[in-house]
């Protein structure tokens, strides 16, 4: 168990035991931040429509200080406070910068390992946002999602979940490989997908307004999906849409040898074994490598061991048992080194 409730990343299956000082705390700076929207003249508040016309002048919060806001120390620790590194592709953050000036949700495509969620959190950096992630998984409640009564030496009290508290206070919430979640779960965040903006908490019987600069974004690998893993047509008309795959060689070499430290003739060798590992997709292989392994053979490589071994270790071992395909692997390996 972990005694503070507000880490970066919540494990749906852990409930957090928060210290009764920080709730108190909690609570105050909510009542005060309600009573200052209400009492000064100055205020921003939610627009009935997020469109440009009616975008408020606090959502061009410029991003070069990316510290937290003192006001706020309750999402402090979910602030991304140094720059990551993260290679642009394409048009992809200017269009998502365009997406949240007007709180779109908005959905990340792409396989495994390339990139989605390194973009979240460069784009939270980028906006200075805070981000709290959520892994998802089949045994995810909305419980889980939106909060929930606990016990403590005090009697009952209520636990937000991270979706509640990202609602409420204003931070960016993103929901990793959603689709893993059930279908009956991943509905709750329907009210937050449309013009509404709320969360009903039922068993509290309240209804959180969501801050201004909320925003809910949701990835997963449409490689996965299947009949009974799939979002429903009303979850996914609530999005925009962003596309991610693998990057052109030149590219994900360079990404390889920056977060590696390996040379780019290295970088562009694992490059090759990755490509030709993908043409093997659906033909004994259900996943191909992905940019991710890549850099973990890099590491190994820049730490002093034998390219051979690190390829065998981070890049065919993890992806197949079967011994035909290792073979094929192998002989890729030993074509680049």
């Amino acid at each position: 168990m972990h005694n503070d409730p507000y880490r970066r990343t919540y494990s749906p299956r852990q409930e957090a035991l928060a210290r009764a000082q920080a709730q108190a705390k909690e609570r105050a700076l909510a009542e005060q931040k309600r009573s200052a929207s209400v009492t000064s003249p100055g205020a921003a508040t939610q627009p009935a429509s997020y469109g440009a016309a009616t975008q408020p002048a606090s959502y061009a919060r410029p991003a070069a200080d990316h510290a937290p806001a003192a006001a706020n120390e309750l999402l402090a620790p979910y602030y991304v406070k140094k720059e990551p590194y993260y290679r642009t592709v394409s048009d992809e953050v200017e269009l998502y910068e365009a997406a949240y000036s007007v709180r779109m949700p908005m959905m990340l495509k792409g396989p495994t390992g390339c990139g989605k969620t390194r973009f979240v959190e460069y784009m939270a950096w980028k906006l200075g946002k805070p981000l709290i992630t959520v892994a998802c998984n089949e045994d995810m409640t909305a419980s889980d999602l939106v909060g929930r009564f606990l016990l403590d030496a005090n009697g009952t009290r209520w636990q937000d979940g991270p979706l509640a508290v990202a609602a409420r206070h204003g931070a960016i919430c993103y929901l990793d490989e959603v689709v893993e979640a059930r279908q009956d779960t991943t509905v709750v965040i329907h009210p937050l997908t449309d013009n509404r903006r709320v969360l009903p908490l039922e068993k509290k019987g309240e209804l959180i307004e969501a801050h201004p600069d909320f925003q809910i974004v949701i990835s997963y690998n449409p490689g996965y999906q299947s009949l009974m893993k799939d979002l429903k047509q009303s979850t996914k008309q609530r999005f925009g849409a962003l596309d991610f795959n693998y990057p052109e060689h030149e590219i994900e070499a360079e990404i390889v040898a920056h977060e590696t430290g390996v040379s780019i003739d290295v970088a562009k060798n694992l490059v090759h074994i990755g490509e030709r590992a993908r043409n093997l997709k659906g033909h004994g292989l259900d996943e191909g490598l992905s940019t991710r392994m890549l850099i973990y053979a890099g590491s190994l490589i820049a730490k002093g061991v034998a390219p051979l071994a690190a390829c065998r270790v981070a890049l065919v071992r993890p992806i197949t048992d079967d011994p035909d395909m290792r073979d094929a692997l192998d002989s890729a390996v030993t074509t680049y080194f």
